[in-house]
């Protein structure tokens, strides 16, 4: 129960089964390999394994600077190889001088054909390029297909590693304080709105917490969550550092631009 209390709710189900998969590999010395992860998955799976002496841990997401990875659980005897990910990286082929896609398109494609999230990683764009990452178990269905984005057709290509766009990491840290930890008074200060501006985002379910929509104002948001707004970017709380005399949290936060 103790694990259970560094987590919110909502996340006990995920904690449940990296616990397993660290059990799974303590028992059997066995690898396992996850499906993508999001960056928060990613730290609570961090924090389960910690500095364990049998369970070790690596990810990889292909293309370098990922956000989106697979984990590999492995015996603290193996050294893992990037081929053991098992990734295979898409360039999508597409008219455009005629149409222009976006990563919601692709996104939107890609889930259109029962494709499941945790089945793929970063969608890259680099000007009119974009690029995929994709578990290599469903390849062959998505090279079937994966045929069509809005209303244009594509052709798929596999690119190697050495090929694939870099994603580029640009999050800025910023020092504040906020009278609350709640979710419209953060957002508030970290995109520079009046709290009545960030609640109709809220509202709209444009607003999500460790990927998660979260639609009420008075959520609570904790140290290490990352906070997005459809249109206006991400940020993440890094740090709470306690009360000023003012009776003021002291925080700091990253931000960086939504890729879409």
């Amino acid at each position: 129960m103790a694990l259970y209390e560094h987590f919110r709710k909502e996340e006990r189900p995920f904690v449940e089964q990296a616990s397993e998969w660290k059990e799974q590999v303590e028992t059997r010395y066995e690898s396992k390999l996850t499906d993508f992860l999001d960056p928060r998955e990613q730290d609570i799976l961090r924090s389960i394994i910690g500095n364990d002496e049998v369970v070790k841990l690596e990810f990889f997401g292909g293309p370098q600077g990922s956000e989106r990875k697979r984990a590999l659980l492995f015996p603290f005897y193996e050294a893992p190889e990037q081929d053991q990910f098992h990734i295979r990286i898409y360039e999508l082929d597409y008219p455009v001088k005629f149409v222009s896609v976006g990563h919601r398109d692709v996104l939107g494609s890609m889930l259109g054909l029962g494709v499941k999230r945790e089945k793929f990683g970063d969608i890259i764009l680099q000007a009119q390029r974009i690029q995929i990452a994709v578990a290599e178990e469903i390849a062959s269905f998505v090279e079937m297909n994966f045929t069509k984005v809005a209303s244009a057709s594509i052709q798929l290509h596999s690119v190697s590693l050495e090929e694939a766009i870099p994603v580029r990491e640009e999050w800025e840290e910023v020092s504040t304080t906020v009278s609350s930890l709640r979710l419209d008074v953060l957002l508030a200060e970290m995109f520079r709105l009046s709290r009545s501006k960030v609640v109709p985002y809220i509202d709209g379910k444009r607003v999500k917490v460790n990927w998660r929509i979260a639609d009420q104002p008075s959520f609570l948001v904790n140290e290490g969550d990352y906070l997005s707004v459809r249109g206006l970017g991400r940020r993440k709380l890094l740090t709470v550092e306690g009360k000023s005399k003012k009776d003021k949290w002291r925080v700091s936060y990253g931000k960086k631009q939504d890729p879409s």
